[in-house]
């Protein structure tokens, strides 16, 4: 009965994690379906359409600062992952001390790709002031 309960907990689990990407999936192909369709609707009017209108409509409700921020929110987040799984393996090591080196290394793990997604963020960050730097002189 325990390992149908646990195999019945992995397959939810995977099942949660399959509607996540899904879901993004099909969030993304809508959002290129409402831009195509208003490409359409403004070729349908007989408007003079340039590429930069274009651009402009391709571009709607896309942020480029995103992703630096969005890389930096995870680091963050797993970063403050890793000490509570340090107290964890403290706290478990009272009824079982054969728990704590694993995680003490999951807490290194999960601090390990932390700083690498900071490191990311870091990064991306410094490749949009750059490109906004290269575009800002090919404007002037």
């Amino acid at each position: 009965m325990e390992s149908t309960a646990m195999g019945l907990g992995a397959f939810g689990f995977w099942l949660f994690i399959a509607a996540c990407v899904l879901g993004g999936i099909w969030d993304a192909a809508r959002k290129r379906e409402s831009q195509q369709e208003t490409l359409r609707r403004l070729i349908e009017s007989g408007r003079d359409i340039n590429p930069e209108v274009i651009d402009q409509v391709m571009r709607a409700g896309r942020r480029d600062d995103t992703v630096a921020r969005d890389l930096k929110v995870a680091g963050l987040i797993v970063g403050c992952i890793s000490p509570g799984l340090a107290v964890m393996g403290l706290l478990l090591r009272q009824v079982n001390a054969a728990a704590l080196l694993p995680l003490l290394g999951a807490a290194a793990l999960t601090a390990c790709i932390g700083g690498g997604l900071l490191w990311a963020a870091r990064t991306a960050a410094a490749a949009d002031r750059a490109r906004d730097g290269a575009r800002g002189r090919g404007a002037g």
